[in-house]
């Protein structure tokens, strides 16, 4: 298959870098992982160079695009890296270097933006205009699709939703707790893995996991149960929010917690209180590639043509 045809993927984490090649109609020609090189930036440039080299191989083509899926956002401003928490890739002319070690070009676009290109062109959103895909992990934040693209933004900041401040704050969730960008109350905070599992130690004095909080909520445990309520309430206030401002033609969820049972279903009946309008009838569902996702739209960066 001519090599045009062909769409190498990167899903850059921190702590493994994904690879796949997709042919023109979305098969799956190839795919491996490696370690991430932690801390080590010329490694983690060898890495890739060596990642697509063996799935040019694998897949039997040469010259195949590149587009790159990583934590953070190529700066406007400076053409660096900007907002990774991935650090040794802060202040980095990532892309320039990485173009120049594969001796082609490369897209890159941050991995949330990479799971909502995924979703439109092929996935739960797929055949909508405009899909908005949010990652409820050990982070949160999420990724716009317009028509198959990534929409960037201005300031190559859309979709930074999860360093917003939880929308409708109660009195006993002011000012909300602290987050590493410096501020108290993010979205994040209340949101990622490790913000459930902190609101359930303020409210049980009990240290657990959130894996261990869903289960225990399914398994009957009162504490965990009025954590999960909590957490549904705080999910729907912040997707509406995002509805009131882009009012999406899908919102598509991934990352670890969008695996919870029941909650895809149960999250129409929590938005449509905060929504500004007479009906909300938006679909929200669970991301058809899941984990794939984000290597999967890195690779479409480059177009479905």
């Amino acid at each position: 298959m001519a090599s045009d045809r062909l769409r190498i993927g990167i899903d850059l984490g921190g702590t493994k870098i994904a690879g796949i090649v997709l042919d023109a109609d979305g098969t799956t020609r190839a795919e491996m992982r490696v370690p991430t090189p932690r801390g080590d930036y010329a490694g983690t440039l060898d890495a890739i160079a060596g990642l697509v080299a063996t799935l040019e191989r694998q897949a039997g083509t040469t010259g195949a695009s590149v587009g790159v899926g990583m934590p953070g956002a190529v700066s406007r401003a400076t053409g660096l890296i900007k907002n990774a928490n991935s650090v040794w890739l802060n202040g980095r002319p990532f892309p320039q270097d990485l173009a120049a070690r594969l001796g082609r070009p490369v897209r890159v676009e941050n991995d949330a933006n990479c799971l909502a290109v995924s979703e439109a062109v092929d996935g739960a959103g797929a055949g909508a205009d405009l899909v908005w895909a949010i990652i409820l992990g050990t982070g949160v934040g999420s990724g716009i699709a317009l028509r198959g693209q990534a929409l960037t933004g201005r300031n190559a900041i859309a979709g930074e939703w999860g360093h917003n401040p939880l929308p409708r704050p109660g009195d006993d969730e002011r000012p909300g707790p602290a987050c590493y960008c410096g501020r108290h109350g993010c979205i994040e905070t209340w949101l990622s893995g490790p913000g459930l599992a902190a609101d359930f130690l303020r409210q049980t004095g009990e240290a657990r996991s959130g894996e261990d909080i869903v289960a225990l909520a399914r398994a009957g445990h009162a504490g965990a149960a009025a954590a999960m309520a909590r957490y549904h309430d705080r999910l729907g206030r912040s997707i509406a929010h995002v509805v009131n401002l882009l009012d999406p033609d899908v919102i598509v969820l991934g990352g670890g917690l969008s695996r919870v049972e029941g909650l895809a279903a149960a999250l129409p009946g929590a938005i449509a209180p905060h929504v500004f309008s007479d009906a909300f009838d938006t679909p929200v569902r669970a991301s058809r590639h899941g984990d794939a996702s984000g290597v999967r739209g890195a690779a479409w960066l480059w177009g479905t043509a």
